[in-house]
This record gives C-alpha cells, sequence and structure tokens, in this order.
C-alpha cells in the first residue's frame, strides 16, 4: 500500500544537505528513513543509544548522528557528526520536502464524481482531493473532507465530519464522526528565539477490521509511520502521536494519549484517560489501568496500574 503524499526535490545530493561539511558529493538522497528500514541510497539519523541496535545493522548509505554515537555505526555507512541530530535532520526534511512541515489546505478538493465511484455511498456536502482512491460498497458521512491521494478500503464505513489526509485505510474500516487522521504531529526543536517546525513526511496507516470511535485525533508519521493493527478498537477522543505503532486486536478506552514513537504491542487493553509516554516499547498481551501514567517500557503480560505505572501486585500494596 503505497501513496505519495508529499513533493520531494528531485537530484537532492548529501553535499548539498550540509553545505558546510565536507561529504561525498556523489551521493544522491533517494529518501529519508530510519535506522531499521533505510537502504544503501538513503539518509538516516541515529540520536539515541536506545536505538543501538538498529544503528549496529542499519544498511544506510549516510547517517546523521554524534561524535559519541557515530562508533556504533557500520563502517560503509557515510557518518555525519553534528550536535543536535534532530535540528539538523529537521532542516534536510525542509530542504528535501519543502511542503511537509505545515499543513497547506488541499486547494484541489470537489464533490466526489458518482461514475468513478459508482458502488460507494455518499452523504451530503463531500469533498474529495484528487487521486483519492475508494473502494466498493464504502460508505462516507456528510461533510467530511477526503484530501488527495487517501486509500480507503472495501466495506468502509467514514462518519460525518471526517478528515482524511496522508492516510491508507484498509478493508472493514469504520471511523466515527468527527475523527482527524493523517495531520501534522507536534514536532520542533527550540532554538534561540524562536522554534524550528519539523517537518512529518509520514503517513497513517489503518489495517482492516480498525474500529475507531467519535473525536479521535491521529497524527501522522514524522520519518516513519503511523500504524494501527488489524481489529483494534479505539474508543472516543484518544489521541496518538506521530510514529506511534499499535499492534492487533487492541482495545484503547477514551481519552487515552499517546506520545510519539511509542510501539504497542498485539492484544494490549488500555483504560480510560490512561497516559503512554514517548519513544517507549509495550509488550504484548499487558493490560494498563485507567489513569494511569506510563513512563517505562512494559514488558509481555504485565497488569500494570498508578502513576508512575507499575505492576499491579506492588500498586495494590502502596494503595492499603
Amino acid at each position: 500500500m503505497n501513496s505519495n503524499f508529499f513533493f520531494k526535490k528531485k537530484n537532492f545530493f548529501l553535499n548539498k544537505a550540509f553545505e558546510n561539511l565536507s561529504l561525498n558529493k556523489n551521493f544522491l538522497i533517494k529518501d529519508v528513513k530510519i535506522l531499521s528500514i533505510a537502504s544503501k541510497n538513503d539518509l538516516t539519523f541515529f540520536d539515541s543509544i536506545k536505538y543501538k541496535s538498529f544503528a549496529l545493522n542499519t544498511k544506510a548509505g549516510a547517517c546523521i548522528t554524534t561524535e559519541k554515537l557515530k562508533n556504533y555505526l557500520p563502517n560503509k555507512t557515510e557518518k555525519i557528526v553534528v550536535k543536535n541530530v534532530l535540528l539538523e535532520l529537521a532542516k534536510v526534511l525542509k530542504k528535501i520536502y519543502p511542503s511537509a512541515d505545515l499543513d497547506y489546505p488541499d486547494l484541489f478538493l470537489k464533490t466526489p464524481n458518482k461514475k468513478m465511484y459508482k458502488s460507494v455511498k455518499f452523504g451530503n456536502n463531500v469533498l474529495i482531493g484528487k487521486n483519492v482512491k475508494i473502494n466498493k460498497n464504502t460508505l462516507v458521512g456528510s461533510n467530511t473532507i477526503i484530501e488527495s491521494n487517501v486509500i480507503i478500503g472495501k466495506n468502509c464505513v467514514i462518519g460525518s465530519g471526517v478528515i482524511l489526509k496522508n492516510t491508507i485505510i484498509g478493508d472493514r474500516v469504520v471511523l466515527q464522526d468527527n475523527c482527524k487522521i493523517g495531520q501534522k504531529g507536534f514536532g520542533f526543536i527550540p532554538i534561540k528565539g524562536k522554534n524550528f517546525k519539523f517537518p512529518h513526511i509520514g503517513k497513517v496507516i489503518l489495517n482492516d477490521d480498525v474500529e475507531i470511535a467519535s473525536g479521535c485525533t491521529i497524527d501522522r508519521g514524522s520519518v516513519d509511520d503511523t500504524v494501527i493493527g488489524k481489529n483494534t478498537y479505539i474508543d472516543n477522543q484518544v489521541h496518538i502521536a506521530h510514529n506511534v505503532q499499535i499492534g492487533s486486536n487492541c482495545m484503547i478506552a477514551g481519552q487515552v494519549g499517546f506520545a510519539g514513537s511509542s510501539k504497542i504491542g498485539d492484544n494490549v487493553s488500555i483504560g480510560g484517560q490512561a497516559g503512554i509516554s514517548g519513544h517507549l516499547k509495550i509488550g504484548n498481551n499487558v493490560k494498563i489501568g485507567g489513569g494511569s501514567g506510563v513512563v517505562n517500557d512494559i514488558e509481555n503480560n504485565e497488569i500494570i496500574m498508578g502513576y508512575p505505572a507499575v505492576k499491579l501486585k506492588e500498586f495494590l500494596k502502596k494503595s492499603k
């Protein structure tokens, strides 16, 4: 499932991205990707020892990193040593993808062409952008906006007042009213006197049989994608930040908040108003009590509760 959501400058060379450094002038940047999926023609980044295992095995041709971390990268990977990895990454992304640091309105929206979408049913005042694909037997509610290049699978139900952009949706997905999917995430680098916006070039992927209740917001990925696994159900007013990946068969209750880049396993249940901090790994079959604040990784099959969240037995002892 591929779709191009952002304009990319062609023939962009590594030495043009970092004009103050002496780098390979023949390295043509194909794309910017995370360590684990970057290829020999891609630029990547390595800013935390937490991602050491990915750095050791990356196939990236070039990597933005620091003096302390550069030795974890393979010899074949060209090291671009900087002081602030994320700031330099944001600057490069802005050069390669000049329109990805701000959500510009889609100016090509029109009422759907009924001949093009013969087996799709639309409510009133629906607007659709260029190159949108909607497969058979899907319903789209009134006042919904589907921006350019979005892909929607078969037998889906898209509610009223939904806004979809930078998103790929599988089959039998349900989005209830007023969901906002695929908008830019909350990303910026504080520098003197202002904040430098971090471009978000990823997308949102909603796999088959996902159901998302009213008023949820799901940000697209920054460099990676935001992904919701098969048969996962998400209650009202849940926020999912950029790069979050939620596994299959998960149950997420109302008003849960996920910070960026956390990975959630399969069969995870999360009670209402819990908060998940960024860059965490939550294992399979985990149960998280309502109102909990998760600030550390959680192993498989754990039941946790409280703030900061701890194993249930420990929480009950403290509560006596």
